[in-house]
């Protein structure tokens, strides 16, 4: 196929919303995707989990469905913009970040983006997520874009600091320029069944987070059965959670496909039964451009094309996004390239 032909096809191939996708814009947030309910218990101790039929369907996901060539490259595109950029460690700097920062801006190497001739959708990944420390310059690294910021907080990742002190991290980080916040709840009330108690804790969180998108964390590798992460997942929600994320991605055991399926399903079911839509966020262990592509599949097949965006659905991952970069120069020249070739910052 010659080159113009080559980037007409990928162009047709694209998803529909792909440039709507790539320009979201910070400062135009949309409203808060889900206000709440008052806590229904009948809507927890009702759930039930069938672990066979969900590792049955999870087996499907991986041989169901074959994308290849444009059609992979423009899923891999979409990929992209759905990556919350993240650097969570303990020798961040200042520097570190502005460069996680630029990162986020251009994705993509521009010989890539020319070469598929996307270069004028201007793709940037959907947020860039640091701790509380690192908000105020990773705002001012992305000054003028149309990237949010997101910032971990409620004594991430453990939760173990008193709540007053958790509830005042959450408000430094909103006046700081972060709008969205990555929650951690109390992992304790799962596993005790204490859904009020986990419920009034995700109340509080969101009436703390304001107008700023709250993505609760309830760390599905701690929660023993896929029971608990099933009704975990649907009391966060009843709470006001406008994303629920699957891991800190510091836990031994952290995004599953199993678990996705099980959180993904609790999404339609809460969908269906309020009407309010939940996005969802699978983090840690994602490091493959073939692992990124069974998690869209998943959101298309479960919740439709209206999650396939980053306002509804977003990868927690950065080694991700350089795997991407290789598939992506493999589809144009054949060839696989060298990992540093495709550094993250």
């Amino acid at each position: 196929m010659a080159e113009n032909s080559k980037v007409e096809a990928l162009d047709a191939s694209q998803p529909p919303e792909l440039k709507e996708v790539s320009q979201h814009s910070a400062a135009e947030h949309p409203p808060l995707l889900n206000p709440g309910t008052d806590l229904n218990l009948e809507w927890v101790t009702d759930i039930r989990v069938n672990q066979s039929a969900v590792e049955r369907r999870c087996a499907t996901l991986k041989t169901r469905r074959s994308l290849k060539k444009d059609w992979q490259a423009a899923w891999l595109l979409k990929a992209v913009s759905c990556i919350d950029l993240t650097t969570l460690s303990g020798d961040d700097t200042e520097g570190r970040v502005r460069r996680l920062c630029s990162k986020a801006r251009h994705p993509l190497r521009q010989d890539i983006a020319e070469a598929l001739g996307v270069e004028d959708l201007h793709i940037t990944t959907g947020a860039v997520c640091v701790y509380h420390a690192m908000v105020e310059e990773a705002v001012k690294a992305l000054r003028g874009t149309n990237i949010p910021v997101a910032a971990v907080s409620t004594g991430f990742p453990a939760c173990l600091a008193p709540l007053e002190t958790r509830l005042r991290e959450i408000e430094l980080s909103v006046a700081a320029g972060a709008t969205e916040i990555d929650i951690v709840i109390s992992r304790r009330f799962v596993l005790n069944e204490d859904w009020q108690a986990l419920y009034d804790e995700v109340k509080a969180y969101r009436q703390a987070c304001g107008h700023a998108h709250m993505k609760t964390i309830i760390s599905t590798g701690q929660l023993a059965t896929l029971n608990n992460v099933a009704r975990a997942s649907m009391v966060c929600m009843m709470a006001g959670a406008d994303f629920i994320k699957t891991s800190t991605g510091m836990e031994t055991v952290n995004a599953t496909l199993p678990v996705s399926l099980v959180m993904v399903r609790m999404i339609r079911r809460y969908f269906e039964l309020t009407g309010y839509p939940v996005g969802f966020k699978p983090a840690g262990g994602i490091s493959t451009a073939k692992d990124a592509l069974v998690y869209l599949v998943m959101i298309k097949e479960e919740l439709g094309n209206d999650w396939l965006n980053p306002e509804m659905f977003r990868f927690g991952a950065s080694s991700l996004l350089g795997d991407i970069e290789r598939q992506l120069e493999h589809h144009i020249s054949g060839r696989y390239s060298a990992a540093h070739r495709h550094p993250m910052a």
